[in-house]
């Protein structure tokens, strides 16, 4: 199925239900495909809760003036105003 872009954007609940039913939906602009409609899949794998729990913890002064300037000198190159 393809339809324009006005068509798309005042059916859209149709076209979302077409292509979870596995309908190839594509959207084109003047006539042009430029976007396909697809079902996500499943997560390929599960998450779990605590994973970032190993991290290092943040230093106290990671906000500090001192270190906002070195990380701004750091990234623009000592060019900061």
């Amino acid at each position: 199925m393809q339809c324009n872009m006005l068509e798309a954007k005042n059916q859209l609940s149709k076209l979302v239900q077409a292509a979870l039913a596995g309908e190839d939906v594509v959207i084109a602009n003047k006539g042009v495909p430029v976007v396909r409609l697809v079902k996500v899949g499943a997560q390929d794998f599960a998450r779990k809760p605590g994973a970032w729990s190993g991290l290092p913890k943040a230093k106290a002064d990671w906000d500090t003036s001192a270190t906002n300037a070195a990380i701004a000198d750091a990234v623009t190159g000592g060019k900061w105003p």
